[in-house]
């Protein structure tokens, strides 16, 4: 198992399409499955669209954690792992990379099961695995020389952490977390099952040019695939939109400019 610190490379001719996907909770009797199967067909029929799988793919209600209740379930830990190696068979060549989720990490504390490295392994995408956070390199086009604009992109993905019933605790603690990244250009994070897409800026200070400039990246909080109901409606937490993921494109630069990084929902 590599560490989160090695970054994952990939490279590709020109525009790609990229779509964050987490918090699926296959397994949950609330969990949007004619909504997620119908995303798999499209991802798989649309060309230069890929995937970031970051967490909570699996409900994995076991006995003991929280809220949790095993008999809510329709899939049993082991079906729904099997279930979710089917489903992404298919679009495996797809996936940027993949990180668990703190669902997956009840059997990984427990047990040291580590339920979504078992998934990769299945599909042989061991090396797009991280554990805690994954860094992306994706290298668009070609730079022949330094005078071209630079099209490679620098992407943390996490789970992410913490609770807050509203929107904006979840926006600034992304937000945050994106601040202490240099060189960062998006950060995926999920959990909180609310959307949302800002655009933070960071000062930049240059002390070898004697320059001050402003560093812009994109935050993404995932979308869940859960109708709304069960341990929500439990414990009165707003309904959120779901199993509509946003979609970026990545844009290799011309004319002069550089990065582009176009958000679409």
């Amino acid at each position: 198992m590599l560490s989160d610190m090695d970054m994952i490379t990939h490279s590709f001719p020109g525009d790609i399409h990229v779509i964050p996907v987490a918090d699926v909770h296959l397994g949950a009797l609330e969990c949007a499955v004619s909504a997620w199967e119908a995303f798999l067909r499209r991802v798989q029929e649309s060309a230069n669209t890929y995937i970031i799988l970051a967490g909570d793919l699996l409900n994995n209600s076991i006995r003991g954690v929280g809220f949790a209740n095993p008999f809510d379930e329709v899939l049993r830990p082991k079906e729904a792992k099997r279930k979710m190696v089917e489903y992404l068979g298919p679009i495996k060549d797809r996936i940027l990379c993949i990180v668990s989720g703190n669902h997956e990490r009840r059997t990984l504390r427990d047990d040291d099961q580590d339920l979504t490295y078992d998934i990769c392994a299945k599909l042989d995408i061991e090396q797009l695995y991280r554990e805690n956070m994954a860094f992306l390199r994706l290298k668009l086009g070609q730079r022949s020389n330094a005078s071209k604009p630079d099209n490679t992109y620098a992407i943390c993905v996490t789970h992410g952490a913490g609770g807050g019933i509203y929107t904006g605790a979840a926006v600034n603690r992304d937000e945050r977390f994106g601040n202490i990244i240099d060189g960062l250009d998006c950060l995926v994070a999920a959990h909180v099952h609310k959307g949302f897409v800002s655009k933070p800026s960071k000062i930049c200070v240059d002390v070898r040019n004697g320059i001050v400039s402003m560093q812009h990246y994109t935050v993404i909080s995932c979308v869940s695939w859960l109708n709304y109901g069960g341990y929500a409606a439990q414990k009165m937490l707003l309904p959120a939109h779901t199993a509509e993921p946003q979609v970026l494109t990545f844009k290799v630069g011309n004319n002069g400019r550089g990065k582009k990084i176009i958000t679409t929902w």
